[in-house]
């Protein structure tokens, strides 16, 4: 694959500048960031919540974990992590597991965790587990311009 046709549009439509880079197939974002030799901490990732009728894509640091108990306080009650199915339905042009972190041209609504505000470079799976994209910390912001952010992870 490499990086999907949803989310290359969307970066070349906003004018974001931004590299693409391959690595070895993973699993899990932590062994990505390994795979790929950055940091975890700067490695951005999405996590599908189902929420009422819809979804809200949560956006985090690799090396942290979402804290629902918080997102209930941002969002309401009704709140749980989106089965793998529910998640793949959202992404058509993505891998099974391989879950964007923009939520726009998806049209899915996203909360972004305010740890990935700090880092100068970010880096995120590009919509199949073999493709590491990379933007500075300036074009990440323009990317998740106008998104609620939050500390939403521990």
């Amino acid at each position: 694959m490499a990086i999907s046709l949803t989310m290359q549009e969307y970066l070349e439509d906003n004018h974001i500048r931004y590299d693409a880079a391959k690595h070895s197939r993973t699993g899990c974002s932590m062994m990505t960031a390994q795979a790929s030799h950055v940091p975890g901490s700067a490695l951005a990732k999405g996590v599908v919540l189902k929420w009422d009728d819809g979804y809200v894509l949560a956006v985090l640091p690799a090396t942290r974990h979402v804290d629902l108990a918080r997102m209930r306080e941002i969002i309401g009650d009704k709140v749980r992590l989106a089965t793998e199915e529910e998640a793949s339905s959202l992404f058509p042009d993505c891998d099974e597991g391989a879950v964007p972190i923009l939520g726009v041209p998806y049209r899915v609504a996203c909360v972004v965790d305010e740890q990935l505000r700090r880092g100068s470079d970010v880096y995120f799976e590009g919509g199949d587990h073999r493709t590491l994209v990379h933007v500075s910390g300036d074009e990440f912001s323009r990317l998740m311009y106008g998104m609620p952010q939050a500390r939403i992870s521990w």
